[in-house]
């Protein structure tokens, strides 16, 4: 299987974004436009981008489907996320037009509604594990933290296809992503995409000799220098 690089558009009011404590701040990149950021990465040669709904996210409900949509319509595939958190929610975003939803971290305190999503979706879903000091830590929550490895065991047991792991303390940071986490969930023996911290090819290169499938790419593809077209034909350099 080959490594997968997937740009992270984050949205907020239907313009580009990045996720704070605080609440979503926008981005001047691409002056903005997530569409302008979406044509970028598919001339770089991208095939999937990584669309965040910050609105759902911090809000509780969908602003930024029309989003998905118009990404989709230039010809890049769409991972939707942003704390999606039922099945209805994960099924409006593949109506707009992802063709991959993550379940976010929040949802994985309902095994009920992770099972009906998982048993509907089957591998057009994948789990966000969010992960912060050795637990499953859903952000903006300071509640209903999970032990790691326990979690990837049921989740695993319930037919789950994928994970997307994300090492919160390292988003937006640049400054490497957690292999040990990475190789750990690796271990549940289901395809694992990486986010947070990932600033080069170096760190992408890190990644998949680790196991991982695939690497969200964050601010270092839109303000942080990292060139997807070299990433893209230099990963095996």
């Amino acid at each position: 299987m080959a490594f997968e690089i997937i740009p992270a558009i984050d949205v907020a009011g239907g313009r580009l974004a990045i996720h704070t404590p605080g609440g979503p701040r926008p981005l001047e990149a691409f002056g903005g436009d997530p569409l302008a950021a979406a044509r970028a990465y598919a001339e770089a040669g991208v095939r999937r981008a990584h669309v965040v709904d910050l609105d759902l996210a911090f809000g509780g409900s969908f602003a930024n489907l029309a989003v998905v949509d118009a990404v989709a319509a230039i010809g890049l595939r769409v991972q939707a996320s942003g704390g999606i958190a039922t099945l209805r929610e994960a099924e409006q975003a593949l109506a707009a037009g992802a063709d991959r939803v993550v379940l976010g971290s929040g949802a994985l305190l309902d095994l009920a509604v992770v099972r009906e999503a998982i048993g509907a979706l089957g591998s057009r879903l994948i789990l966000g594990i969010e992960v912060d000091e050795g637990r499953i830590r859903p952000r903006g929550r300071r509640e209903g933290d999970l032990p790691l490895v326990e979690t990837l065991e049921w989740l695993v047991g319930s037919g789950a296809s994928g994970f997307l792991v994300t090492a919160v303390g390292r988003v937006g940071g640049m400054r490497g992503p957690d292999l040990a986490v990475v190789k750990r969930v690796v271990r549940a023996g289901r395809p694992v995409i990486a986010a947070g911290g990932v600033g080069s090819v170096d760190d992408l290169r890190a990644l998949r000799r680790g196991g991982a499938s695939g690497a969200v790419v964050g601010r270092a593809a839109l303000e942080g220098g990292l060139d997807l077209a070299v990433a893209l034909t230099g990963l095996d350099a």
